[in-house]
């Protein structure tokens, strides 16, 4: 399995590493903001930053850098992710707690 080749493409392992890491940055940055509404806000943020990873990982695919293992293993950890940030989402939504903004 080839996996060093996607350090090679610069444009697309720049756009994956910005995106995967936006994920986290964007539920940080939601949980700064004090509030739900904000932080439901940024958890929609953070999950199209997921489905623009998983696009980029298919991407690294179709370019023979990562092997039908590799992608599976990503596929399936990124579903995962976005099943744990749906599920914190409908959390959110139905708390009596609402956060110090509203």
């Amino acid at each position: 399995m080839q996996t060093s080749g996607i350090k090679d493409d610069a444009g697309l392992y720049d756009q994956l590493n910005r995106a995967s890491g936006s994920i986290m940055d964007n539920i940080a940055e939601g949980f700064g903001r004090m509030g739900n509404k904000e932080f439901i806000l940024f958890l929609s943020y953070a999950q199209g930053s997921l489905y623009e990873s998983k696009s980029q990982v298919y991407r690294a695919k179709d370019r023979n850098y990562i092997g039908e293992e590799l992608l599976n293993e990503l596929i399936s950890n990124l579903e995962d992710v976005s099943k744990q940030i749906t599920g914190f989402i409908k959390y959110l939504k139905g708390a009596e707690i609402r956060g110090n903004k509203y």
